[in-house]
């Protein structure tokens, strides 16, 4: 018996997807508050569940109606959009919960990705939750975890800082808090902002080890790999534009228990019998440490030796 061809194969697999989304649609959507994850770029990348939910639901809030109009018309969902914002949301609140009490199902998007990260929402779970009415994520596209699971950063455990302030002082502040979190760090950011941003954290945090992704799932997707201090001067020379996730290391443990008191001391001892290069090699290796840094220390003492 012969294989399928690939055009046979991809046939059935339009077929499949096209049966599955067509159960979903002949579903009843019961009365609750539905939490849709929506692209975060690529079109391609709705759920065949969020498609049947958004399909459903007689009221759709967005964060932004004539953006999430590009989606659902993409697909050719034509429910009704109502915003829901910062701006608005105390007063739009109570109406969405009234409709969702007086039995109809009420889906909830964000601009891109899943609705409450970096976006409004919360309260409205809170109180929907508080008056016993039903609310049920449909999972999908996360800006914080492609940026993550994209980074080749620990992912065992990481924690989300959202937007940092937007003014130096109040953002080295909330980095300072972040300093000896034994995880790696996720961070939103705007493009105008990424350079000062970036130059914080190397202050802050040290010569970590860091990934600037942009434009995730878009066509011009790009990732930046290096330690903080190298990625500020890389931005500086080359300015990106578009939405950006920064993705920083964890703190490096054994990093953390030498201090450069010691380091300094070791090195001093192996410069009497090796070049500068073998002696940072040996302190580095016995210590665990990141080379660049121990580098930096040996070049300050073969100055001070020169003096």
């Amino acid at each position: 018996m012969q294989n399928d061809s690939p055009t046979n194969a991809n046939a059935r697999t339009v077929a499949r997807a096209s049966e599955a989304l067509a159960e979903l649609l002949d579903r009843p959507l019961a009365a609750g508050l539905y939490l849709v994850a929506t692209p975060i770029g690529n079109l391609a990348d709705i759920s065949l569940r969020a498609l049947a939910v958004l399909a459903r639901a007689p009221l759709i809030a967005a964060e932004d109606t004539r953006h999430s109009r590009k989606l659902l018309s993409h697909y050719n969902i034509s429910a009704e959009l109502t915003p829901y914002h910062e701006h608005n949301a105390a007063r739009e609140r109570p109406k969405l919960l009234a409709r969702i009490e007086a039995g109809y199902a009420v889906a909830l998007i964000s601009d891109a990705g899943t609705p409450l990260i970096s976006d409004p929402g919360y309260k409205l779970v809170r109180e929907a939750l508080d008056a016993g009415l039903m609310v049920t994520s449909i999972p999908g596209p996360s800006a914080v975890l492609a940026a993550l699971t994209s980074a080749g950063l620990p992912t065992d455990s990481f924690q989300f800082g959202g937007f940092l302030p937007p003014k130096s002082g109040p953002r080295r502040t909330r980095l300072s808090a972040l300093t000896d979190t034994p995880t790696t760090l996720v961070f939103f950011e705007t493009a105008p902002r990424l350079a000062k941003s970036l130059a914080d954290m190397s202050a802050v945090l040290g010569p970590r080890e860091a990934v600037i992704a942009r434009e995730l799932t878009k066509l011009h997707e790009t990732l930046h790999r290096g330690t903080l201090d190298a990625l500020v001067t890389e931005i500086e020379e080359q300015p990106v534009k578009g939405e950006v996730v920064v993705i920083v290391a964890p703190p490096d443990a054994e990093n953390a228990q030498v201090d450069d008191a010691r380091l300094t001391a070791d090195l001093k001892a192996a410069l009497e019998s090796m070049s500068l290069r073998d002696a940072v090699r040996a302190v580095t290796e016995a210590h665990g440490v990141r080379r660049a840094h121990v580098y930096e220390l040996g070049l300050a003492l073969s100055k001070s030796d020169d003096t």
